[in-house]
């Protein structure tokens, strides 16, 4: 039997879509707003999954205390507040796209927490448009 539990977490970051190999009129046709080269914002809201088995010692799945901790460090520390094309390295190179996004924190947590358990990424950009991300 596996379970999935879930810890909700949020942080709010700026950004630019932007591709540079394309005229700035390419990247407001395809990016529109998103594309500002003033950046605009979001309140992300990020919502991870973990699945597995129930351990019967201690009745969990994971302990959400050490999950909590894990994004607090890995993911809300390093996102919170900054212009992610700026601040952030790994979108040095990246389009700092919800899915681009929810990837690297997929890929940001995978190490600090255990590979039987599965790890599932859900990424709000807005509470209309969001994406989730399995390592698939």
């Amino acid at each position: 039997m596996k379970v999935t539990v879930h810890r909700k977490a949020h942080f709010n970051a700026a950004h630019r879509l932007y591709n540079p190999g394309w005229s700035d009129e390419k990247n407001k046709d395809v990016f529109g707003k998103c594309s500002n080269p003033h950046y605009h914002g979001h309140n992300y809201e990020l919502i991870i999954g973990v699945t597995g088995k129930i351990d019967p010692e201690t009745g969990f799945v994971m302990d959400m205390k050490i999950l909590k901790k894990i994004i607090e460090e890995q993911i809300e520390e390093k996102f919170d507040h900054k212009n992610l094309n700026v601040e952030v390295a790994d979108f040095k190179n990246l389009n700092p796209t919800a899915e681009n996004i929810s990837v690297v924190i997929w890929n940001k947590l995978r190490g600090f927490i255990d590979a039987a358990l599965e790890l599932s990424v859900t990424l709000y950009e807005t509470p209309r448009n969001y994406v989730t991300y399995r390592g698939e």
